[in-house]
């Protein structure tokens, strides 16, 4: 009997740990490309009326952050010391200038430099879907076709100290 009360304790003690454990534990984030979509649209508005850009940060962790991102113009050449972008396309359409060096860079902010554009970088199509990985100190631009929109979903991750 004395041992059968062991394994009740025991077993009474790792269900408790685990319902705490559970009760601590953070949900995954997940995102639909249609919730996205929707989340989007005072993004479009915003971007369109102003300087082609809008963006909203979706959730902090501890090295990495989300973003939702449109665009309706042309963005600037930027480089970002330490945080890699990882930008997964959810409607439109849009060319990634990436590498090469940044035409009248400047500073933007700590450990962000930007310029009017790319210079001798590599030209790489983006589409629906796609995801395109660019490492930190990379100089990346995005060229939108005329009249159109782009949406992307963005992982800033922490590369580098």
């Amino acid at each position: 009997m004395h041992r059968g009360n062991r394994k009740l304790k025991i077993t009474m003690g790792l269900c408790a740990l685990y319902t705490i454990s559970a009760a601590h534990a953070q949900q995954a984030d997940h995102y639909t490309p249609a919730a996205l979509i929707e989340r989007a649209a005072p993004l479009k508005e915003k971007a369109a009326a102003g300087n082609g850009a809008a963006a909203d940060t979706l959730q902090k962790y501890g090295v990495d952050y989300t973003m939702l991102s449109v665009r309706t113009k042309d963005g600037a050449g930027e480089l970002h010391e330490k945080f890699a972008d990882i930008f997964v396309i959810i409607e439109g359409s849009a060319t990634l200038r990436s590498g090469g060096e940044l035409e009248n860079a400047s500073p933007a902010g700590p450990g962000e430099m930007h310029g009017t554009s790319v210079l001798h970088g590599n030209a790489t199509n983006l589409a629906k879907g796609d995801v395109v990985h660019i490492p930190a100190n990379t100089p990346h631009q995005l060229l939108i076709p005329q009249g159109t929109t782009l949406t992307y979903f963005v992982i800033k991750v922490k590369e580098k100290d």
